[in-house]
């Protein structure tokens, strides 16, 4: 078993890693104050990226992306997961559940977004239907050769950048032996459409300036041909494409985790109490002992994950186990630090009192913590019957 890197993955981290210290960095601070990325510099990384050629670099060659392994892939966002969400969101890495796109959607949709002329969002969450997916209310019917939807969507990321966003709706219900169960489609729609709007939502003490919005749709009318994957089978075209970006949550809790660390380390070497650096008393040293532990847990578990994707093999399982260990890691890790640091450690002159605000999300978002145990321990008990 291979632990190492190749130096083609060694290259990608070099890479990546350097963009986010020269690139995003420098105006983390001035996102921070303003709750605002200035269109311009959203622009301006956006097109950067595309000059290195990372743009996309989650989609296959076959289409214009980079082709990268789930596990390089991995490497990119552990390394993005450093710098400020609200910046790198224009290091582009569109849905991967447009690899769904077929016919005229291709170019209608697909290959834009591989290109950088558009940028979607994902729509799923609604204020009554968070982890219970099939609880949403929000639905589509049937009009002639037409779809009209109705309903709301709430904590929706990168809605105000969105060219065209791709959205879940209740299309029918089943009747079955637990009760009714909702029918699912997944569905392409434009930002102009009329019926549908976009309105800017609730304002998070994480992430500041990677806002979240609210999409109202009234009778919102939709072409046959912008439905995504089948009628009523929105779910297999979810779990083919969706269920990975759970992944993408853990490395970057691991990157974060990383580069708290450094501050943690570096301040526990530089500051002196009693005489001595603060490193030289057990209850900071042990803490360092263990968070390090702990990071190189959580990425090595996410490596994991994405190399069972690699090779085929089922990890739905691992992955939620890394989703899980490496979200509740970055809150311990963060923590932490920020007690090492003491008093300023809550103070803005450091950026530890962000990434501590910021960690608390990676918990929530992309499955709870709650949902991840569920999955885990359904996978292990189902074949017991239990």
């Amino acid at each position: 078993m291979q632990f190492g890197l190749s130096e083609e993955q060694e290259m990608i981290v070099a890479t990546v890693r350097s963009f986010v210290e020269n690139e995003i960095y420098p105006h983390e601070d001035q996102v921070e104050k303003t709750g605002q990325v200035p269109d311009d510099l959203g622009d301006e990384i956006k097109r950067k990226c595309i000059d290195l050629g990372f743009y996309a670099c989650n989609f296959p060659e076959e289409v214009g992306g980079a082709g990268l392994s789930h596990q390089d892939f991995t490497l990119v966002e552990r390394e993005l997961g450093r710098g400020s969400m609200a910046l790198t969101h224009f290091f582009g890495r569109p849905q991967n559940i447009l690899m769904a796109c077929e016919g005229a959607q291709r170019e209608r949709y697909l290959l834009p977004a591989v290109r950088g002329e558009k940028m979607d969002a994902l729509a799923i969450t609604e204020p009554d239907a968070g982890s219970d997916v099939r609880g949403m209310k929000c639905q589509a019917v049937r009009d002639g050769g037409d779809w009209l939807m109705t309903g709301s969507k709430h904590f929706i990321s990168g809605a105000e950048h969105a060219d065209f966003f791709i959205v879940f709706a209740a299309t029918g219900v089943d009747d079955t032996p637990k009760g009714p169960k909702k029918r699912i489609t997944c569905f392409l729609v434009d930002r102009d459409t009329p019926g549908f709007e976009v309105r800017e939502g609730y304002r998070s003490v994480s992430h500041r300036g990677y806002k979240n919005y609210i999409l109202y749709f009234d009778k919102c009318r939709l072409a046959g041909d912008q439905v995504l994957g089948e009628v009523d089978r929105g779910f297999d075209v979810m779990n083919d494409w969706l269920y990975a970006t759970r992944l993408t949550v853990a490395a970057m809790s691991v990157g974060r985790a990383r580069r708290c660390f450094d501050h943690a380390l570096s301040f526990a070497a530089e500051r002196s109490q009693f005489g001595q650096p603060i490193a030289r008393f057990q209850g900071v040293s042990f803490q360092i002992a263990d968070m390090i532990t702990e990071i190189d847990a959580a990425d090595w578990l996410t490596l994991a994950g994405a190399w069972r994707l690699d090779q085929g093999l089922p990890a739905n399982r691992e992955i939620a186990s890394a989703k899980l260990y490496a979200t509740e890691m970055l809150a311990r890790v963060t923590d932490a630090t920020l007690q090492i640091h003491g008093g300023m450690g809550l103070m803005d002159d450091f950026p530890i009192e962000r990434f501590w605000r910021d960690a608390r999300v990676e918990r929530i978002w992309d499955g709870t913590s709650e949902i991840q145990r569920h999955i885990i321990s359904r996978d292990l008990l189902r074949p017991l019957g239990a």
